[in-house]
């Protein structure tokens, strides 16, 4: 592709959703197709040297995937992967980009936030004060309570950040250790277990991976105070969902903040709904106003160094399933 050549760019939404906003400046730079299924990936993938997705039916890209004549490049509009990934790609020479850095500072304040709810007891405030109740409480001092973050990457760094800002205690997890000054330490994985009974509050901050896939189990939650909260902002199948209901209904752990699940919607008959040791939100702990737009922006970025030949930043290493630099 020379610099003076447009690009093709299909652009992979879901069926019935609006364009993306910046599209005008994204035509200003390559063709732009739209696809939305696997028919009409069938029709826009030949000849298309990029794909920009915001949808990730894996099926649909999978099925139509001997069309992608041309392709060099996705970038995936998330920072997880997991739901894009599939053996052709993954063994493939198409180069996969991510969202990472766009929702980390996002991501880390619905933590933060979620810490502070549970140590002040906002549910139960909230709750009183639903039901004209005066009713005084002594809470609990989150300086000094210990973090453990599992998945000290970019988001994982924020969080870490935000938490120790306030006098919290981060440490990470990560496969090896490091220095990170983001964390009061960050460990291997291998010292998950005794790190998860050190710990007040838990973060899974993880991509879904076969290796984290199911990883807090019924095993994982006896490893953890039974006064510890855990807190899912990464994917929802790292925890089976039926086992952490049991922890919370047993007293296995305290309580969980959740924005992520195994089956999304959560179905309204699910007991998760009415425990009171539980706060729940509806997976948009990084959406923010005007996010949609900083996504495309970040993609545009992105493109203008692809057609200068310069090297991509988030580049995903797609057999881990993460971008493991920036």
């Amino acid at each position: 592709m020379t610099q003076h050549t447009k690009p093709v760019v299909t652009v992979l939404t879901a069926p019935g959703e609006q364009e993306p906003p910046g599209m005008d400046a994204l035509r200003a730079r390559a063709e732009v197709r739209m696809a939305w299924d696997e028919a009409t990936l069938n029709d826009t993938l030949p000849g298309t040297n990029v794909m920009m997705v915001t949808d990730f039916r894996t099926e649909a890209l999978a099925a139509a995937w001997p069309s992608a004549d041309k392709l060099e490049w996705i970038h995936a509009t998330s920072a997880g992967v997991d739901a894009l990934m599939f053996p052709e790609l993954i063994e493939g020479n198409v180069t996969v980009t991510n969202a990472r850095g766009i929702f980390d500072r996002t991501i880390a304040e619905y933590v933060l936030c979620t810490i502070l709810m549970f140590a002040k007891d906002f549910p139960n405030s909230m709750k009183l004060q639903a039901n004209h109740q005066w009713k005084h409480r002594d809470t609990e001092r989150a300086e000094g309570q210990q973090v453990l973050v599992v998945g000290a990457g970019s988001i994982g760094g924020q969080i870490g950040r935000l938490c120790k800002a306030i006098g919290l205690k981060p440490h990470g997890m990560a496969r090896t250790p490091r220095h990170d000054d983001n964390f009061v330490a960050v460990h291997g994985n291998d010292e998950l277990t005794e790190q998860l009974g050190l710990a007040d509050f838990v973060v899974i901050a993880a991509p879904l991976t076969p290796q984290t896939e199911g990883l807090f189990n019924t095993e994982t939650f006896k490893a953890m105070k039974s006064s510890a909260r855990l807190i899912n902002i990464g994917r929802g199948p790292v925890v089976k969902t039926d086992d952490l209901v049991e922890a919370l209904k047993t007293g296995e752990i305290a309580g969980a903040a959740l924005d992520v699940f195994e089956e999304e919607p959560l179905p309204s008959d699910h007991p998760l709904w009415d425990m009171d040791n539980v706060i729940m939100t509806a997976h948009m702990c990084g959406d923010f106003i005007g996010w949609k737009r900083a996504l495309t922006d970040q993609f545009l970025d992105n493109l203008d160094r692809w057609h200068k030949g310069q090297e991509l930043f988030n580049l995903v290493d797609k057999k881990l399933g993460y971008a493991s630099k920036g």
